[in-house]
């Protein structure tokens, strides 16, 4: 089984486009949240996120790994293959 990824996104952000054209070039598939002006979700995903506010904040296995540049980073360091090969043991 695959890792559960999740993203929390506005539908025009560039930043989210660019985190979700990574996750697609590698074939990941996704839960998107999509939150445009929804300030409830918003809330219950900087509940999850440590308090960040910022879109894309991005979810492996439940485990928050942070916004577009944080996963190009992980991607950048080779551990990002890694995660995503890691399957959700909840």
């Amino acid at each position: 089984m695959a890792a559960k990824v999740e993203i929390y996104t506005w539908r025009t952000c560039p930043f989210c486009i660019r985190a979700k054209s990574l996750l697609a070039r590698k074939g990941v598939e996704f839960v998107e949240y999509s939150i445009d002006g929804d300030e409830a979700a918003r809330d219950k995903m900087a509940q999850r996120a440590n308090g960040r506010r910022s879109v894309p904040q991005i979810f492996i296995n439940d485990r928050h790994v942070g916004g577009c540049d944080d996963i190009h980073a992980i991607e950048a360091q080779g551990k990002l293959d890694e995660l995503l090969a890691a399957t959700n043991n909840v």
